[in-house]
């Protein structure tokens, strides 16, 4: 396991729940933009959980 690499990542799902938040926040969210950083957010904790599993 890499520490520094989960480090980084779960520093990049941090910084993408502040742009979910800030997007859900706005008067008229962008629905396609939210989707696609819950995507991104979602693909990043798989890819963390997958490293700290073995």
């Amino acid at each position: 396991m890499d520490k520094a690499h989960v480090e980084a990542l779960a520093s990049k799902h941090s910084a993408l729940q502040a742009q979910i938040d800030a997007e859900e926040r706005r008067p008229h969210p962008d629905d396609v933009l939210l989707h696609q950083l819950k995507k991104e957010k979602l693909r990043i904790k798989d890819e963390m959980l997958g490293l700290t599993v073995h």
